[in-house]
């Protein structure tokens, strides 16, 4: 808690109150709020965070949603061996798999379809990297095992007295999971929406791996504006991180009771 209002107290002080470490600003400086704004171009980093939070939240809910009901509802053959494995890269390390990420959207070792990188995402060109474009910001971060992991597990503990109920209707599974599963996991859908927003918004490291400019670049990635060769401005850095975590702060808060009941349905509450 004390490095978060140390950021706060930080933000309102002025460059000279900061460089003698003082603990609380003599005099609020609200306008530094405004110039790290203005300064360092938020507004376009703002935008391109939730550009890429949306889409990268739309593909998840699909992939995982769709792979949860799988896994938890239809019995096929090799179901279990291939979530064990699925569940397995859950102890892979993030930076064991940054290089081969890399490579892969960099279309260097793997031949991935072709993506432009002046007309969007939605654009084809003959250029086989995705350096630069949404769909490196957002494609790999579609597929979580964490988040198919926690939909399985309240999707798994659905009576099958209501499945029973639906084929008697004459209804098949996607029916069954539009109209009946979806309805009743709003808190765990909920919950894995809160987790990947976080963790998209906060993403630094690999933003700015696969992006060349600041056209794509979110707000993470943004702070680095307030350091050059004079030194950091650390007020407006602190302003800057401040209102870099305001819309994680404003939605947690917003959702805090279905977040709880979303992670205590799921069988994850210790």
């Amino acid at each position: 808690m004390f490095p978060f209002l140390w950021m706060i107290s930080n933000s309102l002080m002025t460059l000279g109150e900061t460089q003698v470490r003082r603990l609380l600003p003599e005099s609020p400086q609200f306008y530094n709020y405004i110039e790290a704004w203005e300064e360092a171009q938020f507004s376009r980093y703002f935008l391109n965070s939730c550009i890429i939070v949306g889409i990268t939240i739309a593909g998840l809910l699909v992939v995982s949603i769709l792979s949860a009901y799988a896994f938890g509802r239809i019995k096929f053959r090799g179901r279990n061996v291939v979530f064990t494995l699925l569940l397995i890269t859950l102890m892979i390390p993030e930076s064991v798999t940054l290089i081969p990420n890399y490579l892969m959207v960099a279309g260097r070792i793997f031949p991935l379809p072709a993506i432009g990188t002046d007309a969007g995402i939605f654009s084809w060109s003959y250029d086989n990297s995705w350096i630069d474009t949404y769909a490196a910001l957002t494609i790999p971060f579609m597929g979580s095992a964490f988040s198919i992991f926690l939909l399985r597990q309240f999707f798994v503990g659905i009576p099958n007295e209501l499945w029973d109920a639906a084929r008697i209707d004459g209804a098949g599974h996607f029916r069954f999971l539009i109209q009946i599963v979806l309805p009743i996991s709003r808190a765990p859908i909920m919950t894995v929406t809160l987790l990947t927003f976080i963790a998209s918004w906060n993403s630094f490291l690999w933003p700015l791996i696969v992006t060349n400019s600041d056209r794509l670049r979110p707000i993470t990635v943004g702070l680095y504006n307030f350091s050059d060769e004079a030194g950091t401005r650390t007020q407006l850095l602190m302003a800057g991180a401040l209102i870099t975590i305001a819309p994680i702060l404003v939605l947690y808060f917003l959702t805090q009771k279905t977040f709880t009941e979303g992670i205590a349905t799921t069988g994850l509450k210790g």
